[in-house]
C-alpha cells in the first residue's frame, strides 16, 4: 500500500516536479484506495506532524510531513479527511505543494529562485495585444497599474511591447526582481511562489501577491485578461473552464502557504 502511495504521489524518473502537470498525469494512473479512517495534525515539542490514523506521515522522497505552522498542517489534514474511497492526488493540491517543497525544493533553493526570476525577463505583463481596441484597453487598465507598482515598489522598470518578439528587460529591474525572490528563505514558501509564477505565467503578479498588492483573486484574474477576452467573443469551453478550474486549485493552495507564512513569520519548515 506504501509503495502504490508513493508511486501515486511521485513524478515520474526525469519528470519535473510540477503539480499541475502530475496532476494530469495521476489521472490516468490506477489510484490506491484510501488505507487510512482519520488524519490529523500531531504537536510534538513545538512542530507539527500530519498523522494517518496516529502514525506519521512522509512525503513520497520519505521525508517526514512535519512543519512549524499548526494551521498548515491541519490544512493537510483537512484535504486527507476529504478523500472518498481513493487517494487521488489531482484533489490534495496542498499536499503535492507541500511534498514538492520538501522533497524538490528544500534541496533546490537557488535554481527554484533562479527560475521565477527568469519569468521576469519575458514577464506576462509586458507583452501587449495590438488590436482589437477592446482587448488593448483591458490589458491597459489589468497591466498598467501593475508595472507602475513595480517600478515604485520593487524599483524595476518594465518595458511593455506589443507583439511576442522578445523584449530584454533592463538588467537592475531583473536584479531587483531576483532581491525580492531571494527574501523567502523556507522551501514551503518558495514552492508556493514557484508554483503560482508558472501557473500565472507572471513573476511580477507573484511579487504582488507575496507583497500583498492583490489578493489571489485578483492577480488571477490579471493572469487571465487574454483568456478572458475570448472567452466573452468565442463563448465558453468546457473543457477550458474544466482546466481553469483544476489550475485555480493550486493556485489557492500556493496562496494559502503564502498566507499562513506571513501569519507565523514565514517559519514552515521544521529543523
Amino acid at each position: 500500500m506504501r509503495d502504490d502511495l508513493v508511486k501515486a504521489m511521485s513524478p515520474e524518473r526525469g519528470e519535473a516536479i510540477d503539480p499541475v502537470a502530475m496532476a494530469r498525469k495521476d489521472l490516468a494512473r490506477k489510484l490506491p484506495a484510501r488505507f487510512f479512517k482519520t488524519a490529523a495534525a500531531s504537536e510534538n515539542d513545538g512542530v507539527f506532524a500530519l498523522t494517518l490514523d496516529g502514525k506519521g506521515a512522509r512525503t513520497p522522497g520519505g521525508n517526514p510531513l512535519v512543519l512549524r505552522g499548526r494551521a498548515v498542517v491541519e490544512a493537510l489534514a483537512a484535504e486527507w479527511n476529504a478523500l472518498k474511497d481513493i487517494i487521488d492526488p489531482a484533489e490534495m493540491p496542498l499536499t503535492r505543494l507541500v511534498n514538492s517543497a520538501l522533497d524538490g525544493v528544500a534541496r533546490n533553493m537557488d535554481e527554484t529562485r533562479a527560475e521565477i526570476a527568469k519569468y521576469a525577463r519575458s514577464d506576462l505583463l509586458c507583452y501587449r495585444a495590438g488590436e482589437p481596441e477592446s482587448l488593448v484597453a483591458a490589458q491597459t487598465a489589468a497591466w498598467d497599474p501593475l508595472l507602475d507598482w513595480a517600478r515604485e515598489a520593487l524599483g524595476a522598470r518594465f518595458v511593455a511591447s506589443t507583439g511576442i518578439t522578445f523584449v530584454e528587460q533592463p538588467a537592475a529591474s531583473i536584479a531587483a526582481v531576483r532581491a525580492r525572490i531571494d527574501q523567502a528563505k523556507e522551501p514551503v514558501r518558495l514552492a508556493a511562489m514557484s508554483s503560482m509564477t508558472a501557473l500565472t505565467g507572471s513573476a511580477l503578479l507573484t511579487l504582488a501577491v507575496v507583497l500583498e498588492r492583490l489578493t489571489p483573486a485578483e492577480a488571477w484574474a490579471a493572469a487571465h485578461v487574454d483568456e478572458d477576452f475570448q472567452t466573452r467573443f468565442w463563448g465558453a469551453d468546457e473543457e477550458a473552464l474544466a482546466r481553469r478550474a483544476r489550475r485555480w486549485r493550486e493556485m489557492e493552495a500556493a496562496a494559502l502557504l503564502l498566507a499562513l507564512g506571513r501569519a507565523g513569520n514565514g517559519q514552515l519548515r521544521a529543523r
